[in-house]
């Protein structure tokens, strides 16, 4: 069993999330779904990313971090899209994690956006579809590779498709299929640190 620390999107905490965060749940894992706008959903990525710049993107990253105080340091850190910056920063400078999970995005480990190198022993899965604007054609898949070639315990599955919250079932952009195999490599990681730990 595993104890997960997931963070949504830019659009908000949605059904979606949660029905992800169920079938978790369902397979036994502890998962913790923060929402960082208080209650707020918005219909469209471009509003939701309108509501972070009001409040400041480093703001409602160090919001999701703070969260984590509460938690134990044992954690799988999982992020969707904007929920990425968050758990990949928590993954990457707070001693103890378990491994990351990374969807839709990736922010790399090097250069003058990087929170340091990836940490030893700390594992990763990377999703995103191949073609999706801004997975794909916005700098994160050449991330993701990037820490895919040095990083031991590191996976990078693409999808084929040009959605970008294509595991969210309460959005048009979800992909019935390519969630289904998701989930069944999510959960095979997180069988694979209990393996590790145990």
């Amino acid at each position: 069993m595993a104890e997960v620390l997931l963070f949504h999107h830019a659009q908000g905490l949605t059904p979606g999330v949660h029905a992800f965060a169920d079938a978790l749940r369902a397979a036994g894992h502890i998962v913790h779904t923060p929402d960082l706008f208080d209650g707020r959903t918005f219909p469209s990525i471009e509003e939701g990313l309108a509501y972070i710049g009001e409040i400041g993107f480093d703001a409602v990253r160090e919001r999701g971090v703070r969260l984590a105080d509460e938690l134990p340091v044992e954690l799988v850190y999982g992020g969707f899209s904007f929920g990425v910056l968050p758990a990949q920063k928590l993954a990457q400078t707070r001693p103890g994690a378990c491994g990351a999970l990374l969807f839709y995005s990736c922010l790399p480990i090097s250069g003058e956006w990087a929170f340091g190198p990836w940490p030893d022993g700390v594992a990763v899965q990377i999703h995103g579809m191949d073609n999706d604007p801004i997975f794909a054609g916005e700098g994160d898949i050449d991330a993701a590779r990037e820490i895919v070639e040095k990083v031991e315990k590191a996976e990078l599955f693409l999808y084929p498709g040009d959605q970008h919250y294509f595991a969210d079932s309460s959005l048009p952009s979800y992909d019935a299929d390519a969630t289904a195999l998701l989930t069944s490599r999510v959960l095979a990681f997180l069988d694979s640190l209990d393996d590790t730990s145990g």
